[in-house]
């Protein structure tokens, strides 16, 4: 994993590669739609990590905001296998920033919303603020996600709100399973070599360049070329068979969030069309 740096109460460092050429990939012939220009509003730097304020096509102005960032950057550690984490309260706060990266102000949360590491690494945080509260104030509309499985060979930004930095590439393809450790999981989105990621850009958000829509929130790479150990993932297919991309990086797709979020943005994880994994104890 992409992990968080030094301030997390975590033992194994995260990936140190330095970035690579600056480079969006597409390989679609026919016409598409002017491209939006990506930039970091709507980011924010969490302590140890990346995030990014965000919507689903169906959240109202006047809704609590979401925070989106990965389970293993959660305040209190990584989720264990299995474990899903839903309706925790939570103080934590964000740096919110502008279109350049610059510091806006501080939004704060009030529970996790959602949050697991078990085929996915998402997590979900409540902010205290409404999407109205955020525009009024700092001028930010959060971003939205893409109701839709992302498509292979589509071009994307990495943007990282803890390092002010984008990375450029694309989508090179999906991961039926990506394992790393005790961890699992399903239909990663793999990406072109130029997004070489470094430790504090987990979290981010994985924008398409077409639609300024988010297709995933940023995860993992393989640092060393290790076989399915921490900081190391590897590919398994339908049939078992285990595939090592030394150097390459990948993210969760986020689409499998928009149909377990209900009125009033509340998560509703027998909503019909959620497959995100739930509670041990059934649904909440």
């Amino acid at each position: 994993m992409n992990k968080p740096l030094v301030g997390a109460c975590f033992a194994v460092l995260f990936i140190g590669a330095t970035a690579g050429p600056a480079t969006a990939v597409g390989h679609e012939t026919s016409v598409k739609p002017k491209a939006k220009a990506v930039d970091f509003a709507g980011t924010v730097a969490l302590s140890n990590c990346s995030g990014s304020v965000v919507r689903v096509p169906g959240s109202q102005s006047g809704d609590p905001a979401f925070v989106l960032s990965n389970g293993h950057c959660l305040e209190s550690g990584f989720p264990a296998p299995g474990e899903v984490v839903v309706d925790k309260p939570s103080s934590r706060s964000f740096t919110l920033l502008n279109a350049s990266g610059g510091r806006l102000g501080t939004v704060k949360a009030s529970k996790i919303a959602y949050a697991t590491m078990t085929d996915t690494d998402m997590s979900l945080y409540q902010l205290t603020s409404t999407y109205r509260d955020i525009e009024r104030k700092y001028g930010i509309k959060a971003l939205e996600l893409n109701a839709a499985r992302p498509e292979q060979g589509r071009a994307i930004t990495v943007a990282s709100g803890y390092w002010k930095k984008m990375y450029k590439c694309g989508v090179d393809g999906f991961a039926y399973r990506l394992k790393e450790g005790s961890w699992t999981w399903k239909d990663s989105v793999r990406y072109t070599s130029a997004c070489q990621t470094i430790g504090g850009t987990s979290g981010s958000p994985v924008i398409d360049d077409a639609t300024g829509k988010v297709i995933a929130v940023h995860n993992t790479g393989n640092d060393s070329g290790g076989r399915c150990t921490d900081n190391n993932p590897c590919e398994v297919d339908e049939n078992g068979k285990v595939t090592v991309r030394e150097g390459i990086n990948y993210g969760q797709q986020t689409y499998t969030l928009v149909p377990c979020v209900g009125i009033g943005n509340k998560i509703d994880l027998g909503r019909p069309g959620c497959t995100l994994p739930k509670p041990a104890g059934g649904l909440r």
